[in-house]
């Protein structure tokens, strides 16, 4: 199959093709970038020397119709949705990784990102990209959106719970740390001022919450209310989410593994990690770099009735150009871990 990518000369761009010249599906047909016309992709993207000789092209909609079957935008938010409502029309698969089509309520767009949503009538059309929660309507989809990285982390976690309707709905705290990749090639974060920190940096309304509150909600049925707090830390890739919940009753460990269990047993990217030995007894990023996992583990706070929900992923992976190359495969019919089969790097 012949595929595009849309703006691939930053982090989740890169990200993207450096697991597409691996896919034994996937042939790439055409990148662009508005500021690299005519170079190589290696000379933007060192790591794909040797894989590709591909040059970026000018963004051209009836170029990318007549040599691509799917294309992945990889643009700024606020600028995919022009290039994905004129890609949807011309019957291209799209799968974006901007958070344009993320939320399926048009005033969600002015509460958090502050703009109104120029087409809302395609937010309806866009299936909301996470395998484990709605593969289903991914196979079926042609747009689908891939979700925030600390969305997704976060809400795998806290999904089971919601489904069984064993904590309060009312009161759940997202606690995020996440690296600086996550702020994008463009963010201008100097390592002298990022080494060393655990900075909060949007302690209440951080966007991502949205997506977290509009996944949850729909599991349960009603409306969820998140408070979610992210940290900058010393990291280049990577989130731990500590997710505090409250128990509605008191549970057994072991009825807790049962719940993760049925809900992720058969799943390939999630692996459930709490172990009563050595150092890694929790899930942690740093063995997760380079990977499309997201490691999910829980302890319990008996005297104060809390459930405290552990996830990490790689948020370049799972959090961004894993999650769509895994809706790929999904919406394609291609085994689901082609071109992912990466196992951490292990030290980093």
């Amino acid at each position: 199959m012949k595929v595009g990518v849309v703006g691939a000369s930053g982090y989740v761009g890169g990200e993207t093709l450096r697991l597409l010249v691996n896919h034994p599906d996937v042939e790439i047909a055409m990148v662009t970038s508005r500021q690299h016309v005519g170079e190589y992709l290696h000379r933007i993207q060192p790591s794909l020397k040797g894989f590709t000789d591909l040059t970026f092209s000018e963004l051209d909609y009836d170029k990318l119709t007549d040599k691509c079957d799917l294309v992945f935008t990889a643009v700024p938010h606020g600028t995919a949705t022009e290039i994905v409502k004129a890609l949807y029309d011309r019957g291209i698969k799209v799968i974006d990784l901007s958070a344009d089509y993320r939320l399926h309520d048009q005033e969600a767009y002015d509460k958090w990102y502050g703009w109104e949503h120029p087409h809302p009538d395609y937010l309806a059309k866009s299936v909301f990209g996470v395998p484990e929660l709605h593969r289903e309507e991914i196979k079926k989809a042609q747009l689908v959106s891939c979700p925030g990285c600390m969305a997704v982390t976060s809400m795998l976690a806290l999904a089971p719970l919601i489904r069984n309707d064993i904590i309060d709905t009312e009161h759940i705290v997202v606690d995020s740390k996440i690296g600086s990749s996550g702020a994008g090639s463009g963010s201008g974060t100097a390592h002298a001022m990022r080494a060393g920190v655990i900075r909060p940096y949007k302690p209440a309304k951080h966007r991502h919450t949205g997506e977290i509150e509009q996944e949850l909600s729909e599991i349960a049925g009603k409306k969820i209310h998140v408070s979610m707090s992210p940290h900058a830390v010393d990291v280049v890739r990577g989130i731990l989410c500590t997710n505090h919940t409250f128990m509605k009753k008191d549970i057994e460990e072991k009825e807790l593994w049962k719940l993760y269990r049925q809900a992720y047993g058969e799943e390939r990217f999630v692996r459930l990690i709490r172990d009563k030995k050595g150092l890694y007894k929790f899930p942690d990023p740093k063995f997760l770099v380079g990977s499309n996992f997201c490691d999910i583990g829980f302890d319990i706070d008996e005297d104060n009735n809390r459930l405290i929900a552990m996830s990490a992923s790689d948020n370049l992976m799972k959090g961004a150009a894993g999650s769509a190359i895994q809706n790929m495969n999904v919406m394609c019919g291609f085994d689901e871990m082609d071109g992912l089969r990466y196992t951490p790097l292990t030290p980093v």
